[in-house]
């Protein structure tokens, strides 16, 4: 659901777009910080906000990091 989100604050489009690790930080809501394949040597690090569920608002992409490497530890940002 990020994707477009990602996509657009980058100017570029991803043909790989595939999850490979996340962690969670439980706020008034949730941060996924998450570890992203956008192609086949690059990854980018996301950090990914959701909303409590009686706000119905759906997931929204707070920062991201780019030029990360698979073997780059995901770590809070």
């Amino acid at each position: 659901q990020v994707k477009p989100q990602f996509e657009s604050r980058e100017n570029r489009t991803c043909d790989i777009f595939k999850a490979i690790i996340y962690k969670t930080q439980v706020v008034a809501g949730l941060n996924y910080f998450i570890k992203v394949q956008v192609s086949d040597a690059d990854y980018v690090h996301l950090r990914v906000f959701q909303s409590l569920p009686y706000e119905n608002r759906g997931p929204s992409l707070v920062s991201f990091q780019t030029g990360k490497t698979r073997d780059d530890p995901l770590t809070y940002f």
